[in-house]
């Protein structure tokens, strides 16, 4: 069995991963999620056996109930994602359109799934009024049923009993951290949101996010931060400040899509961020730090 992941969504981690679970130490107890999105930290670590629990946190609250809702009723979302596949044959793109001036009144899971299935590059958009405003890939009818089905299940097996859901504020979900327990922070992508990112009704201010770091690091709590980066030469956002002692990694994501359209070669490198707790309890399972890419 493969990584298993139930829907497809812009900027999940699930290609960086494995690479992101080397810094989580061998004594790790609840892994949090408060930016969790599609979990691919959480179900790389529950595949993986590196931590004991996890908590997913997102303000996004349909995505949290079509978590909750994946883990504790697998059958029936599977169930209710096969008969909307069905139903959009022949008639996809305005099914499409059916379906999300559905969800944008009623926020049902199964509706949900159906959209990030099919919605363009798997990209969770709203506009100024919190509406679902994603246009479908109409290349495509999304995942096949059986397919989904599968990798539902499989989360469901991995995560049932030993996860909890939240949809709330990103700082009340890391106020009873454990000395054992690991934060990783995936905030919306800089590079992206300019202002306002569109995945949330309200954005996620640096200064703001930057105090909330700087508390953590007073109380001595071990987080992982993924912010920024770059493609090439050209850098997107603005890096953690120094003041915070952020041990900083660039992980190869690969080459820019982008840039390979545009027929150059350019690699985009993504930003972690390990607090100095963390730094202390990997040190003491003989971590070594590799240096930051040139």
């Amino acid at each position: 069995m493969t990584i298993p992941y139930p829907f497809p969504y812009q900027g999940s981690k699930r290609n960086l991963a494995k690479t992101i679970l080397q810094y989580l130490p061998t004594d790790t107890n609840r892994l949090i999620e408060p930016f969790a999105g599609a979990g691919a930290v959480s179900l790389a670590a529950a595949y993986e056996n590196r931590a004991t629990s996890f908590v997913l946190n997102d303000i996004n609250q349909p995505l949290m109930r079509l978590w909750h809702q994946i883990v504790y009723f697998p059958d029936q979302i599977a169930s209710q994602y096969e008969e909307l596949w069905e139903a959009q044959l022949g008639n996809e793109k305005d099914f499409y359109v059916e379906i999300r001036s559905a969800f944008n009144k009623i926020h049902e899971p199964d509706y949900f799934l159906y959209l990030l299935a099919r919605c363009v590059k798997a990209a969770v958009r709203y506009n100024a009024n919190g509406e679902f405003n994603q246009s479908a890939d109409n290349r495509r009818k999304g995942t096949q049923p059986q397919t989904l089905k599968k990798q539902i299940k499989q989360v469901s097996r991995l995560l049932k009993g030993r996860i909890a859901f939240s949809a709330t504020d990103f700082q009340e979900v890391i106020t009873s951290i454990q000395p054992k327990d690991v934060i990783y922070f995936d905030p919306p992508y800089q590079g992206v949101s300019r202002n306002r990112d569109s995945r949330y009704v309200t954005g996620i201010e640096f200064e703001q996010f930057v105090s909330t770091l700087n508390c953590l690091n007073e109380q001595n709590v071990s987080f992982i931060v993924s912010y920024d980066g770059k493609t090439g030469v050209k850098a997107f956002g603005k890096p953690l400040p120094k003041y915070l002692a952020l041990q900083h990694i660039e992980i190869d994501a690969g080459r820019s899509a982008q840039a390979t359209l545009l027929g150059r070669h350019s690699r985009t490198y993504e930003s972690l961020y390990v607090a100095p707790a963390l730094q202390k309890r990997l040190q003491r399972n003989k971590f070594h730090f590799a240096p930051v890419a040139a």
